[in-house]
């Protein structure tokens, strides 16, 4: 950019902060219209959060198979990857 352009971008930037009159967002005026028949209800500012439920597991899985699994795949990858490394240097 120039520096006339700079000049006009700030004088742009300057005239529209100095409004008197500033149109609110698309989702003001929405949420506005929505309240003005049926105004929200109070929120605390921090609400309880809810209660976690525990999660439930698989039947057939616990944990450690999943990272017995984890591992595997980890594992095939390196002897995959060290297989491909060994047959592009012969």
């Amino acid at each position: 950019m120039s520096e006339r352009d700079d000049e006009e971008r700030e004088f742009d930037l300057k005239w529209a902060d100095g409004a008197e009159h500033k149109e609110p967002s698309a989702r003001a005026r929405m949420l506005a219209a929505r309240w003005k028949d049926n105004p929200p209800g109070p929120v605390p500012f921090r609400a309880d959060p809810e209660p976690r439920r525990a999660r439930r597991r698989s039947p057939g899985r616990s944990s450690w198979v999943s990272t017995a699994l984890v591992f595997g795949c980890v594992a095939a990858v390196i002897v995959l990857l060290g297989y491909i490394n060994f047959r592009g240097s012969s």
